[in-house]
């Protein structure tokens, strides 16, 4: 079993492999939209990435402020849940066409990148599982929020620690999604004629 296969290889590394990284030091992300033009597929790529750190951290500071007294239960009730719902059903879908289409399309058209989309693919694998916590620890903490006291009590401190382990996963493997895919997409000019 490689170290890529371990459920915790996604909190134990700060980066990939600096080996998969060569068309992100051709193409840095600090130049992404400035003298690297990014493509149409680079920049949906990175919208729905956006969108998915935006809501996974407001979900997350929702609970601090409920938890702080800075909101009603009954109003927080209805702003989170389909929210949680939200962003739970759009990940799953998002790496199923990860998974199924792109990553396979992408590997294809980069062999040296193999390596680099299993640690992807083993990224799913953990943050599918993650999902599912949170889903658990999000209705108990729904079922917290109606009878509030202890209940909520005890069901916000799990489901803020289950929504910080997903957030934390997820924005490393954003990060490494993009750091080699949008470099593969921008060298390849989007890769229309592989992805179609």
């Amino acid at each position: 079993m490689t170290a890529i296969d371990t459920k915790d290889a996604l909190f134990q590394r700060s980066g990939l492999p600096d080996d998969l990284l060569f068309l992100l030091q051709k193409y840095p992300r600090d130049r992404w939209g400035q003298d690297i033009t990014l493509t149409d597929m680079c920049q949906f790529w990175i919208q729905r990435h956006d969108m998915f750190r935006e809501l996974g951290g407001a979900l997350s500071g929702s609970v601090v402020m409920l938890r702080e007294e800075k909101v009603d239960p009954a109003s927080f009730r209805q702003w989170f849940a389909p929210r949680v719902n939200f962003l739970l059903s759009q990940l799953e879908g998002h790496h199923q066409i990860e998974d199924t289409h792109y990553f396979p399309s992408f590997q294809a058209a980069e062999p040296r990148l193999k390596r680099g989309f299993d640690i992807l693919d083993a990224d799913h694998h953990t943050i599918h599982d993650l999902l599912v916590s949170n889903a658990e620890a999000g209705n108990t903490f729904l079922k917290g929020l109606a009878e509030g006291g202890d209940a909520l009590k005890y069901a916000s401190e799990k489901y803020g620690r289950e929504a910080d382990r997903l957030l934390a996963g997820l924005m490393r493997h954003l990060e490494d999604e993009e750091d080699l895919i949008v470099p593969l997409l921008v060298d390849r000019e989007g890769m229309g004629e592989i992805l179609m």
